[in-house]
C-alpha cells in the first residue's frame, strides 16, 4: 500500500482518472495504467506548496460582511492596516 499525492499526481499527470492507494493503481479514464515519474510528481508538489499561502490567507480573513462593517466603520486605510497587512505579513506570498 503506497500513499500517493493524489494532489500532485493530478498536477503532474492531468489525464489521470484514478488513483488507488491500497492496491497502489494510477489509471487513465480509459483505464490503461499510467505510470508515475515522481521526478515530475515532486516538481508538481513544489509549485503547488507555493500556492498554499493564498489557501492559508483566505482562512485567516474575517468574511465579507464583517470586513465591510469594519471599512463602514473605520475606513479603507484602517482596514487595510489593521485587516489586511497583518495577514499577508504572516502568509507571505512565496518568491
Amino acid at each position: 500500500m503506497t500513499n500517493y499525492d493524489h494532489e500532485a499526481i493530478r498536477k503532474a499527470y492531468p489525464n489521470v482518472f484514478m488513483i488507488d492507494d491500497d492496491t497502489d493503481t494510477i489509471v487513465d479514464a480509459n483505464e490503461n495504467a499510467v505510470t508515475i515519474n515522481q521526478s515530475l510528481v515532486d516538481a508538481a508538489r513544489v509549485e503547488l506548496d507555493k500556492l498554499l499561502y493564498q489557501d492559508d490567507r483566505a482562512k485567516a480573513y474575517p468574511d465579507m460582511g464583517t470586513q465591510l462593517d469594519y471599512i463602514y466603520h473605520h475606513g479603507i486605510d484602517k482596514w487595510k492596516t489593521d485587516i489586511v497587512d497583518p495577514i499577508k505579513a504572516k502568509y507571505p506570498k512565496p518568491s
